[in-house]
């Protein structure tokens, strides 16, 4: 398929940030970009804003004709009442881990794979070339704050992209170069085990490399890709690519940077946790293998603003603190709760924490209550089923029943903003992949009224 020779296409599930990705790619070549979601989002409104025609009921009435590339996201059923028409009437249908690497083979693909940290390092490592006058084309996992987008329009040689795991949708990039941040398990719903996920998954990944294309591995797994050439790994002290000497200071996370070619001194990382070390430490590799300057790097690496949903800051003043974030497996809390005990040793970390899957919580309902007892007060709320339906006998509160923590409760979405009205945290994070986002704002209204009252009883005192 010749993309140049689309004019209209249509997105089933264009409000998903892959997905939107894609369709910002389409709207900026002048593609004329319709599409449907379940619900109306901050971002869906940015799409129509941008010029996009969005509708949100399955409604083949409101298809418009003469569409020439119908796209769509596995998280939408297959019994979609819109894409079984679409089906049924031979449009040409393709799913968007497809699209996505008819993109790439036009220009050389620079991919980050891995079960965390895909999003963060592709950002740094976007954020890196361009700083350094590296123009590339980069979709995201999430909206970068110093593009606030999730597409990056260049006209260089590269394409920087997510190299998503679920589905096996990474299997349709041939990547020049590419990092691999952790093959912890997840998606067992698709791979069954993990022992495939890593066979059928991340080795078959790290083998459609290019023939001379370039890997680098997180330390912890460079074993399990035995018999893939050309490999180098990358960790904190250790591996062949290295950061060292690692230190909070300012306000940032200071590092040094070591191979086998450059040495780069007291980095500054504005992200926090030693996790967003690692992350930095691949993108800055990547990003002086694409070409950037390595003397331009620190500058650059210290004005890296973050990605939405990472680690995010909504609220940061002396008396309370409010961080939301993406972490829906328990590597991801265990990174996000570690990070800010790091950042906050002296303060009282309180969670909120939305289950993502049904499936996921039934494969890893130990692993959640060991991450989440490292709070100091936890508040779960009901799981969010995305693409899935119930499973028996799986809820949020097997997850409260394992946990040890005593400070632990589980509420509805409604009845925790009126709980929080009373608490007053010191430090709150709210975290999970659902839509436990459309309570940032109404939390964060909600501390900051705190504040504002706490100002004015002293001053009555």
């Amino acid at each position: 398929m010749n993309l140049n020779d689309i004019k209209k296409i249509y997105f089933i599930g264009i409000g998903g940030i892959g997905m939107s990705a894609l369709a910002r790619y389409f709207l900026y070549n002048g593609v004329a970009v319709y599409g449907y979601d379940r619900t109306s989002s901050p971002l869906t409104k940015k799409l129509e804003e941008e010029g996009m025609i969005i509708h949100y009921e399955e409604n083949l009435q409101l298809i418009p004709e003469n569409i020439d590339l119908v796209v769509y996201t596995p998280a939408v059923p297959e019994q979609h009442e819109e894409l079984q028409y679409f089906r049924t009437h031979n449009f040409p249908v393709k799913k968007r881990a497809e699209v996505l690497g008819i993109i790439s083979r036009s220009k050389k693909t620079a991919a980050v794979a891995g079960t965390h940290g895909k999003t963060t390092t592709t950002s740094i490592l976007t954020h890196l070339l361009r700083d350094c006058g590296v123009p590339v084309t980069a979709f995201l996992g999430g909206i970068a704050q110093n593009f606030g987008s999730n597409f990056v329009w260049g006209n260089g040689d590269w394409v920087v992209v997510e190299a998503d795991e679920y589905d096996r949708s990474f299997l349709h990039l041939h990547p020049d170069a590419a990092a691999i941040m952790s093959m912890d398990a997840d998606h067992l719903d698709i791979y069954g085990d993990k022992e495939a996920l890593h066979e059928t998954g991340f080795l078959a990944f790290a083998k459609q490399l290019k023939k001379e294309g370039k890997l680098w591995v997180q330390d912890n797994w460079k074993d399990t890709l035995e018999g893939v050439n050309d490999l180098e790994s990358f960790g904190i002290e250790k591996g062949n690519i290295q950061a060292n000497n690692i230190h909070v200071a300012n306000g940032y996370f200071v590092f040094d940077y070591v191979s086998k070619t450059h040495s780069l001194k007291t980095l500054c990382l504005p992200l926090p946790g030693r996790h967003n070390v690692e992350n930095a430490t691949a993108a800055i590799t990547m990003a002086i293998h694409l070409g950037a300057s390595p003397e331009r790097i620190p500058a650059a690496l210290k004005s890296f603003r973050g990605v939405a949903r990472r680690f995010d800051f909504l609220v940061r003043t002396e008396e309370q603190v409010y961080i939301d974030d993406y972490a829906h497996h328990p590597q991801e809390l265990k990174a996000a709760i570690g990070a800010a005990k790091e950042f906050y040793p002296e303060k009282k970390i309180t969670g909120i924490f939305q289950p993502h899957l049904f499936s996921r919580t039934r494969d890893f309902v130990d692993g959640f209550a060991e991450a989440l007892d490292l709070l100091d007060e936890a508040i779960l709320l009901d799981i969010y089923p995305a693409r899935e339906e119930p499973i028996e006998g799986v809820n949020s509160q097997i997850i409260l029943d394992r946990m040890q923590l005593e400070k632990k409760q589980l509420l509805s979405k409604e009845k925790v903003l009126d709980v929080l009205k009373y608490k007053n945290p010191e430090v709150l994070l709210t975290l999970g992949a659902g839509d436990i986002d459309r309570l940032r704002s109404p939390i964060k209204k909600i501390i900051e009224d705190q504040i504002a009252n706490n100002k004015i009883e002293r001053i009555k005192e």
